[in-house]
């Protein structure tokens, strides 16, 4: 079995540099913001905490890829982290502190399949961190020595769930709002907590199903192996397991399948 200690307490090393710029921006008044050719935001911050992440791991693990959102893809090979600056831009921009680092890394299984097997959020300006690696379990906390570990809910009925998401706009464009509507008026309680944070609280239990349609690699990969490590479940709305898709529906397992089959168009 691998080992990924010695992984997991890099990504914290990775996610301790990401925050010390990210912070520092944090609402800086002379903080530039452009429009990238997808017409989303990118600060200086998401780049300047991209940039961080790779001189690190270009000196601690120098023969892994690394993914990055901003920077796009760097080397070749069987192992590849994969970094999100900060999930959650928009709201960064605007002051909202709900933005984190994700960090991941990705390993091909036995089976040549490619899935995330260390992940890491941490959202500083919440004072929140999550991590979890493959077969070691998913903990929330400030570092490795404070910490506790996380579980899903045990909800069994979706009239008693509780589901996130992040906006309706993109359930509109692909064409499933209907079916995303029939799943909100199924469940008990509706928030629309957005990005990372549906997922991390899928994975304390305070959340029972996230779902999003539009997704990155890099927003999906930490979330998907906290989620699982925490006991619940992560596919795409295709049901395929892993972050491989373009879209998400994380739960805490029991639910999963009803979720999936409501959001099905």
């Amino acid at each position: 079995m691998a080992d990924y200690h010695d992984d997991l307490r890099l990504a914290h090393v990775l996610a301790d540099s990401a925050d010390s710029v990210t912070l520092e921006r944090f609402r800086a008044l002379d903080l530039r913001v452009e429009t990238k050719p997808d017409l989303t935001p990118v600060s200086d911050a998401d780049k300047a905490a991209e940039e961080l992440v790779r001189s690190v791991l270009q000196r601690a693990r120098p023969r892994d890829a690394v993914l990055g959102e901003e920077f796009g893809l760097q080397g070749t090979g069987p192992r590849r982290w994969v970094i999100d600056p900060i999930d959650g831009t928009k709201n960064y921009i605007r002051g909202v502190p709900v933005w984190a680092t994700l960090i991941a890394l990705l390993e091909d299984g036995p089976d040549g399949v490619e899935r995330p097997v260390v992940g890491i959020v941490s959202a500083p300006a919440l004072n929140r961190r999550w991590w979890a690696a493959k077969d070691l379990g998913a903990f929330a906390g400030r570092s490795l020595a404070k910490a506790s570990r996380i579980q899903v809910s045990g909800v069994s009925r979706i009239e008693d769930a509780s589901f996130s998401y992040s906006s309706l706009s993109g359930w509109e464009e692909r064409g499933r709002l209907d079916p995303f509507l029939d799943l909100t008026r199924a469940c008990w309680r509706t928030r629309a907590y957005g990005d990372f944070w549906s997922y991390m609280m899928v994975a304390e239990g305070a959340v029972d199903i996230a779902a999003e349609p539009e997704l990155s690699l890099w927003d999906m990969a930490a979330n998907c192996v906290i989620v699982e490590e925490a006991g619940g479940r992560f596919t795409g709305l295709d049901g395929i397991p892993g972050p491989g898709g373009a879209d998400a529906v994380a739960s805490n397992g029991l639910l999963h399948q009803e979720a999936l089959d409501r959001l099905s168009v």
